[in-house]
């Protein structure tokens, strides 16, 4: 079976391991150019707001979510790059190789990784590290042995950024409080992750649905 890795801040692999998070919704690295498309086929969404004169799926499952116009010559397209329904994601976060076995004090587990995620700053935990002179690794540098989250897709859809629900802001995990609108706390995820007024440029996005793998 295929996997591909994926990147996930610490708050948010805190939302995976919780399981309050299903969701992730990445930016399009290649943006249409119109004001949109039309999808049909295996695990999509359709959008009303059509890109002329035409548009397909091909390749569903060999390559994954995959659009191409012809109101171009050589036409447009669109591979998903996290796969689709039944393939693996395995997270990749903020790390550190101890270089010797532990045993984790909660679970019992023996493990000769760390994980940011579990060591908030100013926590017993990071202040040992400093005391140690051990550094984090960025996420992205993080090798498969080392992760211990894997994600299964459950389904792959684009959108509009601002397309999102107020049940799917929940489902991507964030810290919500009932005083205020999941959609407007995702808002601020979105822009604290991707940079400010990221969310007023309203991208396609890829929405990917997952399950945490047993």
């Amino acid at each position: 079976m295929k996997e591909r890795p994926i990147i996930f801040s610490g708050p948010m692999v805190r939302a995976l391991l919780a399981g309050t998070k299903t969701q992730t919704r990445r930016a399009m690295k290649l943006q249409p150019y119109s004001n949109g498309f039309h999808f049909n086929g295996h695990d999509i969404a359709c959008h009303t707001d059509y890109l002329p004169p035409s548009a397909m799926l091909l390749d569903v499952y060999r390559r994954g979510m995959h659009l191409y116009t012809t109101s171009d010559i050589e036409g447009w397209e669109a591979e998903c790059p996290y796969g689709v329904t039944g393939q693996r994601l395995w997270v990749r976060e903020t790390w550190m190789d101890l270089g010797c076995v532990r045993i984790e004090r909660q679970t019992g587990d023996l493990s000769r990784y760390a994980y940011a995620a579990d060591t908030p700053p100013g926590s017993y935990g990071d202040e040992c590290r400093k005391d140690y002179g051990l550094k984090w690794r960025p996420s992205i540098h993080m090798p498969r042995a080392a992760s211990r989250i894997t994600l299964e897709v459950r389904g792959v859809r684009v959108e509009r950024l601002q397309d999102i629900s107020a049940e799917d802001a929940l489902a991507e995990g964030i810290e919500h409080s009932t005083m205020n609108d999941p959609r407007v706390e995702y808002r601020w995820l979105w822009e604290q992750i991707n940079g400010a007024c990221s969310w007023d440029a309203n991208p396609w996005v890829w929405v990917v649905q997952f399950n945490r793998a047993e």
